[in-house]
């Protein structure tokens, strides 16, 4: 994988979505707008999805996180 500049990522902040348009072109303009869903800026925070084919699904991981 090849490293991207934070320079380069969208802050999600600024992103507006037309509530009137349908939900499949809602999710399509989001992603033209922030060009890469898996790496974005978020108030001052840089977000980093990743997914690991044998790994703990999203689900285990948040109830690992309330249970604590």
């Amino acid at each position: 994988m090849q490293p991207i500049e934070n320079s380069s990522l969208i802050d999600i902040s600024g992103i507006s979505i037309d509530r009137d348009l349908p939900k499949d072109l809602r999710v399509a303009d989001f992603v033209r707008q922030i060009r890469n869903p898996y790496r974005y800026h978020c108030e001052g925070f840089t977000v980093s999805a990743r997914f690991s084919e044998n790994g703990p699904t999203l689900e285990e991981c948040l109830r690992r996180l309330v249970s604590q």
